[in-house]
């Protein structure tokens, strides 16, 4: 089957942002006289998880309260060790990590108020999942894919680090780092066990943005791992615009498309043929991942494609978040998080990631 490629960039441009985390938590911390939810002011949280005054059409007062509410329910639901209440993906380090990174996103700083001890027991749970390796994994803990939980916990390792001086996060980040370069396979990407072998868009995207992050943190990633990993991903795209799962061929699926833009995009390209064709797919195809069914893999769909519509900026941008801000704000449960079919955890988190990302501070997530 035929795919979209064109000739690698020269150079790949990372755009390092990387930043004093003082810095990135004095955009955020403007702390104004917001009312937080009455189980927030119970657990002494309100304070800790930060409201915001800048409201504006896009990111409103509902919006940065259903954020707080979500938060507020992930710590109450934390156990001592740092990880979480569920019996389906309480314990997963990849999940653990997307509240973490939820948690960073809206500015809660580790160490410093309930929020940020919070954010530092996940910081702490994760670096003892280290293994010799390497390898951020828990033995015994539920998982879809080991290579899944690393990407993600990889990335939450980049975005903390530096930001909390108690925490000796670089050298597990390195080792973290290492193992993804040594599991990268001759096509240029990663599949679900740290070998070598076999390859799917899905978890290379997870490994690059990783890589990406890392990058960002000071640890250095060989251009040739970057240029590989890239020239894998626009080999994966159909001639409608969309992605494959595997390049022995397949139908484009939204999800992968989404998350290819944004792959795309962190590694330096950003005008091209095959994003116009994608974003291009995407809006035609909105429909088809717009309800909370086990089969659209709805949030891990639409962490991408906000991020990939950030990149894109514009009216486009606008126009999307507004119709997923919609959705999500309909889909909030009783309980004040989002249910989800893998734990209530997961969804909490991708839900709060995909609302605060007009007003993020993670360089990961900024143009």
């Amino acid at each position: 089957m035929s795919t979209h490629h064109q000739e690698l960039p020269k150079q790949i441009d990372f755009r390092v942002t990387r930043r004093l985390f003082a810095k990135r938590s004095a955009l955020v911390l403007g702390l104004g006289s917001i009312a937080a939810s009455g189980c927030l002011d119970e657990l002494g949280l309100a304070e800790d998880l930060p409201a915001r005054s800048d409201f504006d059409d896009l990111y409103t007062l509902e919006v940065d309260n259903a954020i707080r509410s979500g938060l507020g329910l992930l710590l109450r639901n934390q156990n001592s060790d740092g990880s979480f209440s569920s019996n389906d993906h309480g314990r997963n380090v990849g999940v653990c990590s997307l509240i973490g990174l939820a948690l960073l996103s809206r500015g809660v700083r580790s160490g410093i108020g309930r929020a940020g001890e919070g954010l530092q027991k996940i910081g702490q749970y994760v670096l003892a999942a280290s293994q010799e390796s390497g390898f951020l994994t828990v033995s015994g803990a539920t998982s879809h894919g080991p290579m899944y939980e690393h990407g993600f916990a990889t990335l939450f390792l980049a975005e903390l680090h530096g930001t909390d001086p108690d925490l000796d996060v670089r050298p597990r980040l390195s080792a973290a780092v290492d193992l993804i370069v040594r599991s990268q396979n001759n096509q240029g990407g990663w599949r679900y066990d740290p070998r070598p072998t076999d390859a799917d868009l899905s978890v290379t995207v997870c490994q690059v943005m990783a890589l990406r992050a890392a990058r960002n943190a000071g640890v250095g990633v060989a251009k040739e791992t970057i240029d590989r990993a890239v020239d894998y991903i626009r080999r994966s795209q159909n001639p409608d615009g969309g992605f494959m799962y595997q390049r022995s061929g397949g139908q484009s699926r939204f999800p992968l498309t989404a998350a290819a833009v944004v792959a795309l995009y962190n590694a330096g390209i950003y005008d091209s043929s095959e994003i116009d064709a994608a974003i291009k797919y995407l809006q035609e195809n909105f429909a088809a991942c717009s309800s909370l069914q086990r089969e659209t893999f709805f949030y891990y769909a639409h962490y991408y494609s906000v991020q990939a519509f950030w990149h894109r900026g514009g009216d486009q941008w606008k126009q999307w978040y507004l119709r997923l801000r919609r959705i999500l704000l309909q889909l909030k449960t009783d309980k004040q998080g989002w249910f989800d079919f893998h734990s209530s955890e997961y969804g909490t988190a991708m839900a709060c990631l995909i609302l605060n990302m007009p007003r993020t501070v993670l360089p990961i997530f900024q143009r």
